[in-house]
């Protein structure tokens, strides 16, 4: 198992959220306008951690990473994280912590506080290594998680609409119903037909889209493809805004439960992950209940949130 596991983080690279600390990636902050800022609440008071006060006009500026179902909620949210990391960098103070910042997941430099949060955090909370009776019963109580999807060897025609009015559509879904009716099952006539035809590239391998998995086709066309039996050309036409499909499953492979030692160790990081989360907030609330903090609660850790 690695020094870290790989889960969501606190501070960029090194820890992951813990509650009230969401980043902007996970709030959906990343890659649109910033929320417009709000005023505090007429009912919101002061907040302070240890004497120390968190700005209203900080809370404002962290308000756009906590979206709520209304003002009071966000601004609450954002108080409680910015408190928490006024919490964590004077307990790395008080410490003598010091780090270099280094690049974040995006490669990009973390700041000097996120520095110091991660390694205080990487020196006070210490992940349980999992047992392996406990990675066993990960495995065989929740086995589908750790099983090969379905694999679909598919091919098309697409035929395209001459326009974008109605009767262009009529006319190419006619002659989607023609072609399907007229190719029955016989994949070479299918492969024929694709090649001189299709408006898709695929039609350069005999319309063949490869092994497709849920997910990787618009889901009209993933949903016809699981309506046919292996060898099977469908008589209905499937549109999308590309054209009309015409479609084939040439064989269907099904997902397999992965053996134990092939995720074993999948399974260990995934249980260090939620040891790590487990500890870190109790860790935020063992130092909250020993710091006088006003305006804002901070709530004791909820182990059943991480079950």
């Amino acid at each position: 198992m690695s020094d870290r596991p790989v889960i969501p983080r606190l501070v960029p690279d090194r820890a992951p959220a813990l509650p009230g600390m969401m980043s902007a990636c996970q709030s959906g902050g990343c890659g649109g306008a910033p929320a417009p800022r709000l005023p505090p609440p007429p009912d919101f008071g002061e907040v302070r951690v240890n004497g120390v006060e968190i700005t209203p006009e900080a809370i404002a500026q962290e308000i756009q990473h906590h979206p709520a179902p209304d003002p009071s909620t966000a601004w609450r949210e954002a108080a409680r994280a910015l408190a928490i990391r006024e919490l964590l960098l004077q307990e790395a103070a008080r410490l003598g912590l010091s780090a270099e910042p280094g690049p974040d997941e995006a490669g990009r430099l973390e700041t000097d506080d996120d520095a110091v949060i991660a390694a205080l955090l990487d020196h006070e909370v210490m992940p349980e290594e999992p047992s392996e009776q406990e990675c066993r019963r990960i495995y065989e109580s929740q086995a589908s998680r750790f099983r090969t999807p379905d694999l679909f060897e598919a091919s098309h025609i697409l035929l395209e609409p001459e326009g974008d009015t109605e009767e262009a559509w009529d006319a190419a879904e006619a002659q989607a119903r023609f072609l399907a009716l007229r190719l029955g099952d016989d994949p070479a006539a299918f492969a024929q037909a694709a090649r001189e035809l299709s408006a898709c590239p695929s039609k350069l391998q005999d319309g063949s889209l490869g092994q497709v998995r849920r997910g990787e086709l618009v889901p009209a066309v993933q949903q016809a493809i699981e309506a046919l039996r292996p060898g099977e050309t469908g008589r209905e036409p499937v549109r999308s805004r590309f054209g009309w499909h015409v479609i084939r499953l040439g064989q269907r492979i099904d997902g397999r439960v992965l053996p134990f030692e092939a995720v074993r160790e999948k399974i260990a990081e995934m249980l260090g992950a939620r040891s790590w989360s487990i500890g870190a907030t109790r860790y935020v609330a063992a130092l909250a209940g020993r710091s006088e903090i006003d305006g804002i609660a901070i709530e004791p850790a909820d182990d059943a949130r991480f079950a």
